[in-house]
């Protein structure tokens, strides 16, 4: 008897919507990491993607927790000498939520092409409406 390996043919993906409001980011991230890749399924095969398709609603109701809200940083570079810029988290989620929720998330999959096939099964969203009403997404929650 040989070890099941899924092959992509074979793979049914599902559609999730998961409500970020007062939901620690961290957390989430981490459990929407799991369902891209796949790993709540049985059917878990590491070298092929197979995950579902997560919507994310009210992205910027995410919370952290502690005094992380002013403490945490995100830094980028321009390419510039002397071109590092840096923001809060505060000013970064008033500004961009959606990419706040993008990069918590994106840092908990693989940095390969496996892991950018995945995180294109993401959507994120800043209010509550969203466009996928079509694929009938099930409500996902869970306790954290």
């Amino acid at each position: 008897m040989s070890t099941f390996m899924a092959k992509k043919e074979e793979v049914k993906r599902d559609w999730y919507v998961i409500d970020a409001s007062n939901k620690p980011l961290g957390r989430l991230a981490s459990k929407v990491a799991i369902i891209l890749r796949g790993k709540h399924k049985p059917i878990y095969t590491p070298h092929v993607d197979t995950g579902d398709y997560v919507v994310i609603v009210n992205a910027d109701k995410a919370i952290l927790t502690g005094n992380k809200m002013d403490k945490k940083m995100y830094y980028k570079h321009t390419g510039y000498p002397g071109g590092i810029k840096a923001q809060n988290f505060r000013s970064f989620m008033e500004k961009s939520p959606e990419k706040v929720v993008y990069k918590a998330i994106w840092g908990m999959l693989p940095h390969n092409a496996l892991g950018r096939k995945m995180i294109k099964k993401l959507k994120i969203y800043k209010g509550e409406s969203h466009p996928h009403e079509a694929q009938q997404p099930q409500p996902l929650s869970f306790d954290i």
